[in-house]
């Protein structure tokens, strides 16, 4: 299949199961509701190395967040609900407390109940007072700065990790080009975040290593400096690839990302180097949820 000049490999993208959860942090204005979300979602490209996968969702109007104030939309993936609720009450202590002015709620009120703030209460030494709306229960803890306010807990659900799409062009600048199209395009799907910096990673793995203690390393197939002296799969004009993975709560919700992302790509074509798309899979050894690229965007 071709787009605009652009070839779609007949490949697919390899995903897998996880467990999901959504907060939404608000904050006086958005300026300190989104220097609380980026906290909170450090250090969270990949569950490899980082426990969990996180990353912005979008921001809130105050007519969307609880409170009535301005507020951002933060996911967190794990492979497990004990890590899930482990990464995500460490990083509301260390992230969203700590923040000034802030204040956390849950993002999915289905799905199985995880501790949000109900334990970081006790940060209060007793003087923390519960309050209980709507059959929600709430909790008050003071602060230096007056109080932090945070619902008990949030739903954790099934989710899906690994969607991926590869763009390889003529050039390092026109591939980080296209990825930025891509990813504006897919910040409008809902329920989906690219967990990776600024969505997109230049350092594609593949399974295994030369080295023993490394369970993942560089695709050399996919390395424009390795051409000679690997087996590659790349023609001779293309000079970088870059790769954006997608985390979503369904495997809809991945596919609409690919969808929006893979065209935004696609429009600005071969004419502006972009030679290929392509996906990263390792024979469907790895996961049950397989995004064919072409019937994507058939």
């Amino acid at each position: 299949m071709m787009i605009n000049g652009v070839t779609l490999d007949d490949t697919f993208a390899e995903a897998f199961p996880m467990k999901a959860t959504r907060a939404i942090i608000t904050a006086q204005n958005e300026k300190w509701a989104m220097i609380s979300a980026q906290a909170m979602t450090g250090f969270a490209t990949s569950v490899i190395a980082c426990g969990c996968e996180a990353g912005i969702e979008r921001v809130l109007s105050p007519d969307e967040t609880p409170d009535g104030r301005p507020g951002v939309a933060v996911m967190i993936y794990a492979m497990g609900g004990k890590g899930l609720a482990k990464q995500l009450e460490t990083r509301a202590g260390q992230c969203v407390l700590t923040s000034p002015t802030s204040a956390l709620f849950a993002g999915i009120s289905g799905g199985k109940p995880i501790p949000l703030g109900k334990n970081l209460r006790y940060f209060g030494d007793g003087f923390q007072i519960a309050k209980k709306i709507g059959g929600k229960r709430y909790w008050r803890v003071p602060v230096m700065d007056g109080e932090f306010l945070t619902e008990a807990t949030t739903g954790m659900v099934d989710a899906v990790g690994g969607g991926n799409f590869l763009v390889l062009a003529e050039s390092q600048p026109q591939a980080l080009a296209a990825c930025e199209a891509a990813i504006d395009a897919m910040r409008q799907v809902p329920n989906v975040i690219m967990p990776f910096p600024g969505g997109v990673v230049r350092s594609g793995s593949k399974v295994g290593s030369k080295y023993k203690t490394l369970n993942a390393s560089t695709n050399d197939a996919f390395c424009p400096t390795l051409k000679g002296v690997t087996e590659t799969d790349l023609s001779a004009e293309i000079e970088s690839v870059m790769e954006i993975v997608i985390d979503g709560l369904t495997k809809e919700d991945i596919a609409q990302a690919m969808r929006v992302g893979i065209q935004a790509v696609c429009d600005l074509g071969a004419a502006a180097g972009i030679r290929r798309i392509s996906a990263g899979n390792y024979g469907g050894k790895l996961g049950p949820f397989h995004f064919h690229l072409q019937e994507i965007m058939a």
